[in-house]
Parts: C-alpha cells; structure tokens; sequence
C-alpha cells in the first residue's frame, strides 16, 4: 500500500466549507472579474471614452478602475456608451459593459438558490465525492486521516441528527457538507448522487441500520462494491456477517478489534521483545478491547506467554461467547477471574496465581473506566516497580499522558490506537 503524496495540506483557517463547496464557482466568478477589469483599462489605454464621461481617457489609473467598478452596480447607466478609439477596443469595453451586470445577476440568483433550498445546494455537482453516516469521533478520525492524504476531496456527512458543536467542527475545520437524513431513505441516497461517490463510510452507533444501509446502497450503487466501509459495534454480530454475501461485498471492521490488533503489534511486541524468558500478562476488562488483544496474542504472541490473567465483572459468560466464536485453544496457563479492578480481594487473587513481582509481568488496565484504569495502574506500579504497565482511555488525554510520564506508566488511547490503524486506501 502506497501513500500518495501531497505537498498542501487541509487549512481550516484559509480553506473553509464554503470555499471547499463553492470553490469551482468561486474560482471562475474572480477569474470573470477580472478580466472584466482588463478589458475596460485596455480599452481606455487605446482612446475609448464614454459619452458621460468623454474625458475618462484622461483620467488616472485609479478613477478608471472605479468606472469599471460601477458596472457591476449599475451597469454603465450613468456613465454613457462606449465611443471613440478603434472598434476592437470599443468591442472590448462592451463585452465589459454586458458582463459586470451579468456576472452580478448570477451571483445575486446564486445566493437566493442557496437561501430557498440550501441542502439541493450544498449537493450540487457530486462527483468522486465520499460519502459518511455517522458523525461520532470514528468520522472524525477518519476525517483527520482523509485530509491529510486527499485535503480537496469532497466529503458529505449523513447523521439523523448533529449535535451544534459537533456539526460546526465538521463544516469549520474538516470542510464538509453536512446532511440531516438516513442512509435506508431511497429520495436521499439519489441526492447524494452514490453512482458517482468513490466511497461510503458507514460509521454510526446502530448496526443493524448499518447493514440495512449497505444493502440499500449496494443496490442503489452496485460500483460501490467493495468501496463500502461498515463499522460494526458488535463482534460477536460482525464476525457472523463476515461469512455472507454482505460481508464479501463491504469492507467491515470494530474499532476496538483494530485498536486491540495496533496494541499487540504496537506496544506488547516490543514488550516481549525485551524480556527474557515468558511473559505474564494481566488483562483487566474483558469488553471488546481486551477480547481483541486476547485474540491477537494468540494468534501472534503465542510463544511469548507463560500465564495469561483476564478479570471482569463478567468474564465467565463472555469468555463463553468468544469461545463459542474463536474456540481460543493456547499453550499458555489462562485464569479467567470475577471481579472490579478497584477491589483490593482480586488483585489478592490474582498475586495467588501468578509471581506478580516478576519483571516479566504486563499489566492492561483496559476497562472503559479512563479514571478506574489511571488509578489502578498508579496503584499497581508502586506496588510491583518492576513491571509494565498499561492504562487504556478512550479518547486522547494530555493529562493521562503526562501522569504516565512522570509515574512511569504506558497511557494509550482507544483513538489514538484505531488512527495509526485506518488504512490509508480508505481516503482514495
């Protein structure tokens, strides 16, 4: 996979949404301007005057300029015809005196378009446009991706609804046209023009509407095959339509799943890499993050690992589901243990079970608690110095990052962990 790439960035200060939406307009509309400008100096350099105002030939630069200005107001009423000098520069200045108030009628119908149905507007002229449903941080982070590597590509986001902060983000900073509606609705999917997209991005909270979505688009769209991005929020639903027609079709992926493959490859890799001997890993929360990392050291880490320790609150029924799916067969020791990470009993039980003073011993505090995790892993770093410790948040967090550096603990992010991940032929 090659990277395309590309010398001018995305500049939410210089490149706004409306500059991104209306840019083609706006660059011919400036270009007509000033021509217009040249063609009346050119024209009064070579002796043309207005019966008005017969001494403009005359006049300074600066005057002139302000003539030609009036135009595009008023269109020459007060300043008279075109006469005098030769008739290719009388015909230069009347394609100006035709043009300024031309130019000004069609700006003027522009704006009033815009006002009376500016959703029709915004989605004027798609082509090779991408398509997203979901407005949530997954498409923001995607979005940080995109323009990175295609800063001009045209985006359209579809939510049911937007938050104000959110929907100002997405217009402001990333450039894109924003759409209230749903994907499944047949009138909306034709008015984002889908034949004509190069990728659509189904990146909301609910799956089932997800896959109905797809469906719907796929049909709607069949070149769109393949092109098709769908995240599934839960795995267990996501590993079972991998096996249909669907899941050839679409490319489907969880978040956490990809965070937890970075994680292994990323962070414990190296971990592993640096010790001697097996290594003792300590999984706290067995939610869809720690499953994941626990399928990924299986299936790559297998012969680093001594003792494998999952706690949850939880953990026996969900380890029964991922082995239903997975069959997880290692050989490594496993303890699956019931309980809170803030309950001192289990860390009691745990220290039973594994030599947790141990300098091979890994510690991921990956509950979806951001503060449990950060306690937890301060917690246990006095206790056990001589380990590693992990402490997960969801979204990027100077203030665990910085705790983490001064205490010696690895803080990461579910976020920062699922970007690094996003394939980069996603934004092409």
């Amino acid at each position: 996979m090659q990277e395309t790439p590309n010398s001018e960035l995305f500049n939410p200060q210089t490149d706004t949404p409306f500059k991104r939406l209306t840019g083609a307009n706006l660059g011919w509309r400036w270009m007509a301007v000033a021509l217009i400008f040249v063609l009346g100096l050119v024209a009064f350099a070579n002796g043309v005057a207005l019966s008005a105002r017969p001494d403009v030939t005359q006049a300074t630069m600066l005057e002139q300029t302000y003539y030609i200005l009036g135009l595009f107001v008023v269109g020459g009423l007060d300043l008279g015809m075109p006469e005098g000098g030769p008739m290719w520069a009388q015909t230069l200045l009347w394609i100006a005196f035709f043009g300024a108030p031309l130019l000004t009628a069609s700006a003027v119908v522009e704006a009033v378009l815009r006002m009376l149905n500016p959703q029709q507007w915004l989605l004027r002229n798609l082509q090779d446009h991408v398509v997203i449903f979901g407005s949530g941080e997954l498409t923001i982070s995607y979005l940080r991706l995109l323009r990175r590597e295609n800063p001009n590509c045209r985006v359209v986001v579809v939510d049911t609804e937007f938050e104000s902060i959110r929907e100002q983000e997405l217009q402001q900073k990333y450039g894109v046209a924003t759409v209230v509606g749903d994907l499944t609705l047949g009138f909306l999917r034709k008015q984002l023009k889908l034949k004509h997209a190069k990728r659509v991005l189904l990146l909301g909270n609910n799956d089932f509407q997800a896959f109905e979505a797809a469906t719907r688009v796929l049909e709607s769209a069949p070149n769109l095959k393949f092109r098709v991005v769908i995240h599934c929020q839960n795995l267990r639903f996501m590993r079972t339509l991998l096996k249909t027609s669907l899941g050839r079709h679409c490319v489907i992926f969880n978040r956490y799943n990809m965070a937890g493959m970075a994680f292994v490859r990323r962070n414990l890799r190296q971990q592993f890499a640096r010790t001697e001997g097996l290594d003792n890993v300590v999984i706290a929360g067995f939610g869809r993050f720690g499953q994941s990392v626990v399928e990924q050291l299986r299936r790559t880490q297998e012969r680093e690992l001594d003792h494998v320790v999952i706690i949850d609150q939880d953990a026996e029924r969900r380890m029964m589901v991922v082995e239903e799916q997975q069959q997880l067969r290692s050989n490594y020791e496993r303890s699956v243990m019931r309980g809170d990470i803030p309950n001192p009993e289990v860390w009691r039980r745990v220290a039973a079970k594994v030599d947790l003073e141990n300098e091979n011993t890994v510690f991921i505090l990956g509950t979806g608690s951001g503060r449990d995790n950060l306690r937890t892993a301060l917690w246990l770093k006095q206790k056990y110095p001589q380990s590693h410790v992990f402490a997960r948040s969801n979204g990027d967090s100077r203030f665990a990052s910085s705790v983490g550096e001064e205490k010696g603990i690895n803080a990461f992010s579910i976020n920062g962990l699922l970007e690094g991940m996003i394939p980069v032929r996603w934004t092409r």
